[in-house]
């Protein structure tokens, strides 16, 4: 009796289930079928890189842009390289804001400015992102601290200032919310333990507010990718033995067979978009990388500790002394939203 009991229930559990994943996919399937040109499309650290790749691609189907990072001059090269490759008729259909989001008053800035030029944003792309690469005996707390400010808390502080107007949005445009993340959100990436936590973070935030708004009819989309040929390695900060974590980080990310095209990854996302998926984990190396660590952690944390062990570079902060003592670090050019700091006299440039 307790046998057939037990069999109904796990059968009426299934059914439900399947029900409720049926509805799922008939309210996707009407989302889906909606126009994804004419919308304001914002996206953090559009400059370069990911971010403009993915500006370039929604531009490319008559959307209009709001592109911001700390950098003046980056983002009018952005503006000119679009209007150069044809993704844009004219500059006005770019809004370049110079900000700092780690500030959450320019992050609310830069909503009420986009908000003040189109009348409203339909898509909010949380891109911007740094990295610092050294093992954790190398890594100062402040690493910590700059990769949460950047890499989470910028997203954050855009999205609770972009969301109610997001909200009370016109009955017939579609709503998105694109987070930016990382593979390294999903498996701890040895040697990149503030970008690693920060990504995490950035996860379950995004995961969060797809639960909670899905019901709103705003789409969060949680993007994964692995390792891509963006051209950020060029500015990432290394710690430790910086030439030999340079060395390793660079050759994983140009090679090929390892990092995927940023033109390909900006595709993916695109469709995404269009689709209302609620997560995409982008090149099959990350992919089986994220299921191997939902199935299998212990394997895969075993995997990176021996990684970790006899292939990555040993730390230089390995005894007793003050990090301080020993530590040395690099900076290259900053990423994304670093560079100049905006300045209200800043913005004038880019009229």
């Amino acid at each position: 009796m307790k046998r057939t009991h037990l069999l109904r229930v796990l059968s009426g559990a299934a059914a439900i289930a399947t029900t409720a994943l049926a509805l799922c996919n008939q309210n996707s399937r009407r989302r889906r079928s909606r126009g994804s040109e004419d919308r304001v499309v914002l996206v953090t650290g559009g400059s370069r890189g990911l971010g403009f790749a993915i500006a370039e691609r929604f531009a490319q189907e008559g959307n209009r842009l709001v592109l911001t990072a700390r950098d003046v001059h980056e983002l009018n090269e952005a503006r000119n390289s679009l209007l150069k490759r044809g993704a844009i008729r004219s500059p006005e259909d770019v809004l370049l804001i110079p900000a700092d989001l780690t500030d959450q008053a320019q992050a609310a800035s830069l909503i009420e400015h986009a908000i003040g030029h189109f009348g409203r944003i339909d898509v909010l792309i949380n891109n911007a992102g740094i990295m610092e690469v050294g093992p954790v005996e190398d890594q100062p707390v402040e690493a910590y601290h700059r990769a949460m400010d950047t890499n989470f808390f910028a997203a954050l502080y855009v999205t609770q200032a972009a969301l109610p107007h997001m909200l009370y949005r016109d009955p017939g445009k579609v709503a998105a919310i694109v987070n930016i993340c990382s593979i390294g959100g999903k498996v701890a990436v040895p040697h990149m333990l503030p970008y690693t936590a920060s990504k995490f973070a950035l996860v379950g935030f995004s995961q969060g507010l797809h639960a909670e708004l899905r019901h709103k009819g705003i789409r969060v989309t949680t993007v994964c990718p692995g390792l891509m040929r963006t051209g950020g390695h060029r500015h990432a900060k290394f710690v430790g033995a910086r030439k030999k974590e340079q060395r390793w980080f660079d050759l994983a990310a140009t090679t090929p067979v390892l990092a995927a095209s940023v033109k390909r990854a900006a595709n993916h996302i695109y469709r995404a978009v269009a689709q209302g998926r609620a997560e995409i984990i982008l090149t099959p190396q990350a992919w089986i990388a994220a299921r191997a660590a939902a199935v299998a952690p212990e394997s895969v944390q075993c995997l990176t500790s021996l990684v970790n062990e006899f292939i990555l570079p040993a730390p230089l902060n390995s005894g007793p002394q003050a990090p301080h003592e020993k530590q040395s670090e690099t900076f290259r050019e900053p990423s994304h939203v670093t560079g100049a700091p905006w300045t209200p006299q800043s913005a004038e440039s880019l009229s």
